[in-house]
């Protein structure tokens, strides 16, 4: 941890928090671009072509969204007066810059691309926090329900099915988190508390990245390899379950919390659709999980032995299988 990377990873921080309490739309701006060109420095530390691939395409991403945020910004004169009070195009304008910053589809191509070339902490990064200051914004703009529902429906058939070809667990998490985002999404629309699905969701995809870094895992065919006792391999096991959504882990209480939104609003046709796309992710989690669950052994000689951390690994198992039963009653 060196000073320069203290620096930039305090300014991610502030950044969000500079979007998140802003009272005007200028300020929220001001704060998402802090955001993006501290986060370039962070990913950028090693030299080597990959770095310089993902600083490339999120720099160029990220800049597009600005410029439509800022463009619907200053083409509504109303917009500074009466920020509640936006017309439909204005609105819609608002919501594809948003749909641009957080990889959202039909903007979602560079996410997957980007996160082949980072490390898994980046990876975590990109997937937890960089959502909280453009979420916050749809959040404040009050968007159209047939627009956001559209597009939520189609980030969850691109996260469902764009992962089944996928052998890169970097990739597979990124179609992953596309098809969260449309969770998040649609519980926005119904409900205030969408950050609560936020949060779960980070813990749980923070947990599964520590694993696979300390593992040193990136794809599939390495999972069989890289396991080095039962309590590591049931450990991750239950966390791709739960990433899943699978009941009754953690991941899958988000997930009830938005269904039973979804059935107060009489969304019936919207829920069966998101639960059918929520499947293939789970499919391909499966997919994963059956190799590794069926390989006898626990670990091929080839494989060098690194010192697990049995502390760790059982509270991650404890948190994916104890915390439901709590957090049910505050939730429910």
């Amino acid at each position: 941890m060196n000073s320069s990377k203290i620096l930039f990873s305090l300014m991610i921080i502030m950044s969000s928090l500079i979007t998140l309490s802003s009272s005007n739309w200028l300020g929220m701006w001001m704060g998402l671009e802090m955001n993006l060109m501290s986060f370039i420095p962070f990913i950028s530390k090693n030299k080597n072509k990959k770095s310089s691939k993902a600083m490339m395409i999120y720099f160029l991403t990220q800049s597009i969204g600005s410029i439509v945020l800022l463009f619907s910004i200053m083409m509504d004169s109303l917009l500074f007066m009466l920020p509640n009070d936006i017309n439909e195009l204005t609105k819609i304008l608002l919501m594809i810059s948003i749909m641009i910053k957080t990889g959202a589809a039909p903007f979602h191509l560079w996410l997957p691309e980007m996160m082949a070339n980072l490390n898994w902490l980046e990876c975590a990064v990109l997937m937890t926090w960089q959502k909280i200051a453009p979420l916050t914004i749809m959040n404040n703009i009050l968007p159209n329900n047939w627009f956001l529902y559209m597009v939520a429906l189609l980030s969850a058939a691109v996260g469902g099915i764009g992962g089944l070809n996928q052998t890169s667990l970097r990739k597979i998490l990124a179609y992953s988190s596309i098809n969260h985002l449309s969770w998040m999404m649609i519980f926005m629309s119904m409900n205030n508390s969408w950050y609560k699905y936020l949060v779960i969701y980070s813990v749980l995809i923070t947990m599964v990245c520590i694993m696979l870094y300390m593992k040193n895992t990136y794809f599939i065919n390495q999972m069989v390899s890289s396991s080095h006792s039962m309590a590591e391999k049931f450990t991750c096991i239950t966390l791709f379950l739960s990433i899943g959504g699978l009941p009754p882990f953690l991941g899958f209480l988000p997930k009830w919390m938005v269904i039973q939104s979804m059935i107060n609003s009489e969304l019936y046709l919207l829920m069966v659709l998101m639960l059918l796309f929520s499947l293939i992710t789970l499919f391909y989690y499966m997919r994963i999980m059956t190799s590794y669950i069926l390989f006898y052994s626990t670990m091929n000689k080839f494989v060098f032995k690194y010192k697990s951390n049995m502390m760790l690994t059982y509270s991650f198992f404890s948190i994916n299988l104890l915390m439901p039963a709590f957090l049910m009653m505050s939730f429910i």
